[in-house]
């Protein structure tokens, strides 16, 4: 199946000059929807994962998906004052400022080995501060893996020494 028929293109959104890649249409799509987080969880079944991370707001709708296929754990990483509990934060910086991400300090263990899920890997910043967020706590970084990877924006470069996987590439 050709995932990349599913994703919408939106023009100026959410600011003028940004093409704005719109996964409900894969979502919507049960087959659709489906096949991608088979094509994920195949790529890390023989892996030992213990938990995926993933970011608010759509990473949290495949990161889930897929930590209930791989049978492990999942860990919301939140904005600024959306958890609970304690939390450690991690600041990382946008094209016009910075923000802040947080997670539960009792999110993982020592040592475990994570997964971070999200729908689009643009300029890496987001993916960076969870990266640094779950080191902080012990955590292990297995890999990264996303639904779409902008290339063009060389979101690698933020993220060198961490094993990469995406399944649709612009």
């Amino acid at each position: 199946m050709e995932l990349e028929r599913y994703i919408r293109d939106i023009p100026d959104f959410p600011k003028k000059g940004i093409m704005f890649k719109d996964i409900t249409p894969l979502l919507k799509d049960a087959r659709a929807f489906e096949t991608a987080i088979e094509m994920l969880a195949a790529k890390y079944k023989d892996a030992k994962i213990d938990k995926i991370a993933s970011m608010e707001s759509r990473g949290f709708i495949l990161g889930a998906a897929l930590s209930m296929k791989l049978r492990c754990g999942f860990i919301p990483i939140r904005k600024k004052g959306k958890l609970p509990y304690e939390t450690i934060r991690e600041e990382y910086a946008l094209e016009y400022g910075t923000d802040l991400l947080e997670m539960h300090k009792d999110a993982l263990e020592k040592g475990e080995n994570i997964l971070i899920v999200d729908d689009v890997l643009a300029t890496g910043g987001t993916a960076n501060a969870v990266c640094r967020l779950i080191e902080k706590l012990g955590g292990n970084i297995a890999a990264l893996c996303f639904l779409i990877e902008l290339s063009s924006l060389n979101p690698r470069k933020k993220l060198e020494g961490y094993p990469i996987e995406s399944l649709i590439i612009y």
